[in-house]
């Protein structure tokens, strides 16, 4: 393998005062909030479009550490932000266990659906680290060429999340061979969470040896379940993530994102063993300061549309979630990823007004 394990202590303290993401997850007072923005790097960048260019597939690219590092720097050169997050998929995990997994334009990626517990003995754990060592060299590039200044964000989907795009075989509105699966086979769908639980230990923990600072989960379709299903599906797989994680690496910062999650939200944050909760742009920014942000650090959550739409209504939001959440433990996102057709300027814009509250 060509990537190397560095085996780093969690941060000094120096090195969280240097980072304000660092510090703000630690509980530190800075001297503004920290921010980054899902999806920084991407389509709306153009030097992203020529790079991508450079590849016969998003696989391809995401595989490819010089493309991949160059991705995720992309967005720092232009913007500074205070955190990078590695540009990889959510779906790495499932082409790594060995379903066929492609990305066609205008339909995003299509998968060889598994529809039951039978079908699980299609994916094999051998040999996945092999497969995922182009990104843990990425990781370990990012690591060494980042700004003193910004911290690196390791991450992965969420099991619930990449079990949806593994048993519809692709992006769904309404999960109905997922939920059919769970709800009639709770047991055996108990095995594919099992499966991406420990899998995705084994994937975030070469990604903080490999020098990510910090984490997130992204679980994109918490907000489909009903509550126990929440539970289970959601909250008791991050929780064992979480824990197996922090019980490798002592202090390590947790992320979860668990969106559309609404008011599950609270339950999410006492029993899922994170450290921020990152918000989706529904939810209410004074329930938010009351209920969530005396229990850990809160990100998000300004609209992507609104920052497609800049100007003066993008800055009065920008303002209306800084006063309304920049006086506790806060990290200034978006309430999901940047849209493709969001003008740079806009991003800079944003960017500008956070580092004026400095």
């Amino acid at each position: 393998m060509s990537w190397a394990i560095t085996n780093p202590a969690m941060p000094s303290s120096d090195i969280i005062n240097r980072k304000r993401l660092l510090a703000t997850l630690a509980g530190e007072t800075v001297d503004r909030p920290p921010f980054w923005l899902m999806r920084q790097a991407g389509r709306h960048l153009p030097e992203y479009r020529t790079l991508r260019d450079k590849t016969r597939n998003f696989l391809e690219f995401c595989y490819t550490p010089d493309l991949a590092v160059e991705a995720t720097l992309q967005p720092v050169r232009r913007y500074h932000p205070d955190a990078a997050i590695l540009f990889a998929d959510i779906l790495l995990i499932p082409d790594a266990l060995g379903q066929p997994l492609d990305y066609l334009a205008g339909e995003g990626p299509v998968l060889e659906p598994i529809r039951n517990a039978d079908g699980l003995t299609r994916l094999s754990r051998q040999g996945i680290h092999e497969h995922l060592s182009p990104v843990y060299e990425t990781v370990t590039r990012l690591a060494a060429e980042l700004p003193d200044d910004v911290a690196l964000i390791g991450f992965a989907g969420a099991p619930w999340t990449v079990a949806t795009y593994m048993v519809e075989g692709g992006g769904s509105r309404d999960h109905a061979h997922t939920k059919r699966w769970a709800f009639g086979d709770p047991a055996g769908f108990d095995r594919l969470i099992d499966l991406l639980v420990e899998v995705t230990i084994e994937y975030l923990d070469r990604q903080v040896l490999a020098g990510a600072e910090v984490v997130q989960l992204f679980d994109t379709w918490a907000g489909a379940l009903p509550e126990a299903a929440f539970r289970r599906w959601c909250i008791d797989p991050v929780r064992r993530i979480a824990g197996a994680l922090k019980n490798r690496h002592p202090g390590l910062p947790i992320i979860g994102f668990p969106r559309g999650a609404g008011q599950s939200l609270t339950t999410f944050v006492r029993h899922a063993g994170v450290d921020a909760v990152s918000l989706d742009s529904t939810i209410p920014l004074a329930w938010a300061a009351d209920v969530l942000q005396p229990l850990v650090a809160v990100q998000g959550n300004l609209d992507p549309q609104m920052l497609a739409v800049g100007g003066s209504a993008m800055a009065a939001a920008i303002d209306d979630i800084l006063a309304q959440l920049g006086g506790g433990r806060f990290v200034f996102n978006l309430g999901h990823g940047i849209v493709p057709d969001t003008p740079p300027e806009h991003v800079a814009a944003l960017a500008a007004r956070i580092k004026q509250k400095a």
